[in-house]
């Protein structure tokens, strides 16, 4: 019997965050008990420190908020469909991340309620937990000038003539759960929410474990610490990062539909 996730392609670059979270859950009879025993085995909670617990959508009272819910309760609501497979696999990669950013969006819930409208702090934590990708420089003269690059979107500059830079001084981890789902059928015009990360150089010697243990607890305390906006993310066409994608020939970088020059105020 065909599965919900079999489609996916674990080698593609996009998914090495969650790669080896997905591992037990995929060979498992049932993957959401999977996904609880990795929870319960991992000590996740949320941050009212209550255990984390993925439950059914049918679990959710009716009328609560989702995000609120989570908080309240440490118990996360999850379809059987791409969209929140994902989002629990990247509860799994970067707990201290999600839980700060479920408390920012509670937070938000409470002091705004539920209308129409977000409010530009809750909308800014949205945008992070669906449409992230967190860009590692190190905090060198290599890093600056590549994020000078993306941010000027000098698009050849950063991805052709600095793609040297990806895996000794730089690289991406796709957070966002629709992000990743997007990414499950790629196309060209997928664009991320970037957020940068500065580190010192050593940080590229740990391994893949390492790293995004450290990526997530510093990016959770830049979370608590700081204002969340949207002013606060670089866009960033994924297929573009040097290596995840066959078809980067010097057309490729040249379509403006994709590439887009920045626009002027």
């Amino acid at each position: 019997m065909t599965r919900f996730f079999d489609e996916i392609d674990w080698s593609q670059a996009w998914f090495s965050a969650v790669r080896e979270s997905a591992g037990s859950l995929l060979a498992a009879d049932d993957w959401r008990s999977q996904l609880n025993y990795l929870a319960l085995q991992a000590g996740l909670s949320n941050h009212l420190e209550l255990p984390l617990r993925f439950i059914t959508q049918e679990e959710l009272p009716e009328g609560a908020a989702y995000e609120a819910h989570i908080s309240a309760t440490g118990q996360v609501p999850t379809r059987e469909n791409l969209h929140d497979f994902f989002n629990a696999l990247v509860w799994l990669t970067f707990p201290a991340i999600k839980r700060q950013l479920n408390a920012l969006q509670a937070a938000q819930i409470a002091s705004l309620g539920i209308g129409k409208s977000r409010g530009p702090a809750r909308d800014a934590a949205t945008i992070f937990d669906e449409n992230a990708a967190l860009l590692v420089l190190a905090d060198t003269t290599d890093g600056a000038e590549l994020i000078a690059a993306l941010r000027a979107h000098a698009w050849q500059d950063a991805f052709v003539m600095q793609a040297d830079k990806f895996g000794y001084c730089a690289e991406v981890w796709c957070f966002g759960h629709a992000l990743m789902e997007k990414l499950v059928q790629p196309y060209k015009a997928i664009t991320a929410h970037t957020w940068v990360v500065m580190v010192e150089p050593a940080y590229f010697t740990l391994d893949a474990i390492a790293r995004r243990a450290h990526i997530d607890g510093v990016v959770a305390q830049q979370l608590a610490s700081q204002a969340l906006t949207t002013a606060d993310y670089t866009p960033l066409p994924v297929l573009g990062l040097p290596g995840w994608w066959s078809q980067q020939d010097a057309a490729f970088y040249e379509d403006q539909q994709v590439f887009r020059a920045k626009r002027q105020n």
